[in-house]
């Protein structure tokens, strides 16, 4: 049964690294740009909120709201 490329693991460094650069931003109110597996297009704006319930994080951008699972991102960098 293909289900397709699997999301490439990350150790648990990796993740808390960036979940620290996440929370940052968060804080400051930072604009960023996240790479997200699997999707065509990066995804831009400040995060509004971090769910650990659903593991989502909630981007911004020009009012619209984009919920990325924690778990895809695979990139954070500052969107200039």
């Amino acid at each position: 049964m293909a289900r397709g490329p699997k999301r490439p693991t990350r150790d648990e460094f990796e993740l808390e690294e960036l979940g620290e650069r996440l929370v940052e931003a968060y804080q400051g109110e930072t604009e960023l740009q996240l790479t997200v597996w699997n999707w065509d297009e990066p995804v831009n704006g400040k995060i509004v909120r971090m769910d650990s319930r659903t593991k989502l994080v909630h981007v911004e951008y020009n009012g619209d709201i984009t919920k990325v699972p924690f778990m895809d991102i695979m990139k954070v960098a500052s969107s200039s």
